[in-house]
Order: C-alpha cells, then structure tokens, then sequence
C-alpha cells in the first residue's frame, strides 16, 4: 500500500493536516496504550519462538503458537483500522472534499482487502 499524497487525504494521519511530509500518525493514546502492549506482548511471543525452533520443539507446538502471534496481530492491526476509521476516515468524509472521500474510500478498500480474513 502506498503512504497518500498528502494533499488528497484529509486526514489525521496521513493527510494535508499531518506534520512535514504528512506522515504523523494520529492515534487516539488509548489505542496507542493498547496496540503498544499488544506489540509487546507479540515481541515476547515470537522470541518464545525462536526459542521453539532452535530447541528444535515439535512442530505442532511451533505451529500453534505461530497461530497465536497471528491472532494477535490481527488484534493489533484491527484496532489502528478502528482508529483510523474513527478519525482518519470520518475526517476526510466530514471535510466536504469529495477527492479526500474517494481517496479515503480507495484507501480503505485496499486495507480491508489486503487484512480481511
């Protein structure tokens, strides 16, 4: 997926309003808190294993919690969706400027397609 040019997008994130080369990340701190810790968490799983591997674990095992890290950053990437939608997209739909609402519903449809399932 491609960063939006900055001027299309009215957005928090990644739009016109955005810092230098509008690339500021506009995340609500309690989803910032809560991705962070779920990052955290993930770091700690998939050092656990590369640990599996290297003691040579048995391979259902590896693979259960290779499923667990999965799960785990679908939660973490389904709360920055959340976030966006909630002030990403809802910026760019409440601006008025239909080229930020297509580029938005473009964008959109790209994340869903590319982290649905």
């Amino acid at each position: 997926m491609t960063t939006p040019d900055p001027g299309t997008v009215a957005c928090a994130c990644g739009g016109a309003a955005a810092g230098p080369g509008g690339h500021a990340l506009g995340v609500d701190p309690a989803i910032k808190k809560s991705v962070l810790t779920r990052l955290r968490r993930i770091e700690g799983q998939v050092r656990g294993l590369h640990r599996m591997v290297e003691e040579e674990r048995y391979c259902a095992d590896v693979l259960v919690q290779v499923a667990s890290v999965q799960e785990a950053l679908r939660g973490a990437a389904r709360e920055l969706l959340h976030n966006h939608l909630r002030h990403c997209a809802a910026s760019a739909i409440r601006s008025g400027d239909p080229a930020a609402a297509d580029a938005m519903y473009r964008e959109l449809v790209e994340l869903f397609d590319r982290h649905a399932g």
